[in-house]
């Protein structure tokens, strides 16, 4: 039985997980949790929306049952579209200015 070796270097062995960390630029991650924050505060905006507009509506028949569609329905419009109304845009910029 033959093991293969050729993924092991001793550099990489002999680093600490440290080391892995001291040329990690900060700032990229956070703009990107920035953005992610941005969109879920959007898909959560867009999901009261849906909430509301919809409360009333039989689309999904009358009962109990129904408001369960209707709250996975309205979620998963609101994830599918957060990002897309511009609203996560402004978020950003205004908080990404803010930041500096």
């Amino acid at each position: 039985m033959d093991i293969n070796t050729n993924y092991l270097d001793i550099n990489t062995i002999k680093k600490s997980p440290a080391d892995n960390y001291k040329n990690l630029d900060s700032s990229k991650l956070e703009d990107d949790s920035l953005r992610k924050v941005s969109n879920d505060f959007e898909a959560f905006f867009m999901k009261q929306l849906l909430d509301i507009s919809l409360k009333d509506s039989t689309f999904a028949g009358q009962g109990s049952g129904s408001d369960i569609i209707k709250g996975m329905y309205t979620d998963t419009i609101s994830r599918q579209s957060a990002g897309t109304l511009g609203i996560s845009d402004m978020l950003y910029n205004f908080l990404s200015e803010r930041k500096k």
